[in-house]
């Protein structure tokens, strides 16, 4: 990403206003992490824009790992080099792992219970709402797209139809759809610089 690119949002203060913000997102994570993820980074801090946002995000899921961890190395490396690379790691690790242990320790002591399974029922049914609605509101990012609404929709479909009708490979559909997207682009957007250059 250039210079002018990054300089389009604010920046983290410091390597540690970095982890801590890490460590909140982390703990706000529970399953709807997009959801979460967007409010803090782009509508709450404003380190990224949605434009931004939509990008990064686009390239944390292409990248093997946790989609969030590698959104919050990209924003550490681009502001701090390694050193916010590793606060930014160190924050979306450390308190969740503590958390995780002692919940885990508790939760087989009260997992046979039913109204225990219940809550967790619960919980995926409120994350897939939250998901849902960040998915409806980062379309908005897409204006503009050299693909235009029918392309952008087009290649969505395609995707969730490998993925949740098909049950295809989530790498092969991501290649598969991430290759055609970015040429179909590429095509789009010569194609728009050529009148251009015959004025």
């Amino acid at each position: 990403m250039s210079p002018a690119h990054a300089s389009a949002a604010q920046a983290p203060r410091s390597p540690a206003a970095l982890f801590w913000a890490c460590t909140w997102l982390a703990l706000q994570g529970f399953g709807g992490v997009l959801a979460v993820v967007q409010r803090e980074l782009v509508e709450r801090r404003r380190w990224l824009t949605q434009e931004q946002f939509v990008q990064d995000w686009a390239a944390a899921q292409l990248l093997p790992g946790p989609n969030v961890v590698n959104l919050c190395l990209m924003i550490g490396g681009r502001h701090f080099g390694w050193r916010g690379a590793l606060a930014a790691l160190a924050g979306m690790l450390t308190a969740p792992l503590v958390l995780l242990l002692t919940l885990a320790v508790g939760f087989a002591h009260i997992a046979q219970h039913t109204w225990a399974q219940g809550a967790l029922h619960g919980m995926a049914v409120v994350a897939a709402g939250l998901i849902l609605g960040t998915a409806l509101r980062l379309t908005a990012a897409l204006r503009g797209h050299p693909l235009g609404w029918g392309g952008c929709a087009l290649l969505a479909g395609a995707t969730l139809a490998g993925v949740a009708g098909a049950r295809w490979p989530l790498v092969g559909v991501l290649a598969a759809a991430g290759t055609l997207g970015c040429g179909w682009t590429a095509w789009r957007l010569r194609h728009r610089r050529l009148p251009e250059r015959s004025r």
